[in-house]
Formats: structure tokens, sequence, C-alpha cells
């Protein structure tokens, strides 16, 4: 299965969605850690780098799309999906792009086997080799 083995951070402050797509994860082969704020998510990746993050961008405190941006500056080995159940994450995005980061948000709630899939398209052949 392409992709699996690799390692996924779920960052969302809801837990029951955190955790669930945790779990999917998980039985589709991948090693996953959640976090429920970006500050922790920050601490988790500090420790234990992921292949893949994916990012709810409505989060308390530092929002997703500031954290994709500071994935990207400490971490560009690190891939991301930024997902969004919220309208009105347009004006992060345009403001994010006003600084030079173009972002794609997937709209939540996101049919698990397609978020799978674009896992495995981002991923690719599997996970990343480590020293």
């Amino acid at each position: 299965m392409p992709g699996a083995g690799s390692k996924i951070l779920v960052l969302d402050d809801e837990p029951h969605v955190a955790d669930t797509l945790a779990a999917i994860f998980r039985m589709h082969g991948y090693e996953v850690q959640v976090a429920y704020s970006a500050e922790e998510a920050i601490e988790t990746i500090a420790v234990w780098e992921p292949d893949l993050a994916l990012v709810d961008v409505m989060l308390p405190g530092m929002n997703g799309v500031e954290f994709a941006i500071v994935l990207k500056e400490n971490y560009p080995g690190c891939q991301f999906l930024l997902l969004s159940g919220h309208i009105s994450t347009g004006d992060l995005l345009n403001e994010a792009a006003k600084k030079g980061h173009k972002f794609e948000i997937l709209a939540k709630p996101e049919h698990p086997l397609y978020l799978l899939e674009r896992v495995r398209g981002i991923l690719g052949g599997g996970p990343r080799g480590t020293a």
C-alpha cells in the first residue's frame, strides 16, 4: 500500500475528529500522533517528525494556516493537508497569499476514503527513509 508505514500528525482541536482520523489512518498502516492545538503539535514535531500533517484551519491560538507556515519553514520535508469546515478560511488564505504562501484547503467533513487517497498521493511510494 503506497505510503503505509509513513508518519502522520493529525491536528484538530475537536478530539472526536482528531481521534477518528487517527484511528482510520492507523487501520491503514500509518504511524499516527494526535495534537489538539498548534502549540501541542509543534512540541510533538520537535521530537517526532512526521511525513505528513493533517491540519484543521480553525484552531484556538495559532490557526492552521499559521501552523502550516511554521511547518514549511522549519520542517520542509513534512507535507501537509489543510482541512476546514468554515467558509471564513478564505480570509486566512488571502492573508497568507499576500505573504507568498499559497495553500489548498479541503472542506470538512471529507470522506475518509478520499482523504486516504489524497494522503497516498502526497506520500507517493512509501515512507521516507530514517537514519
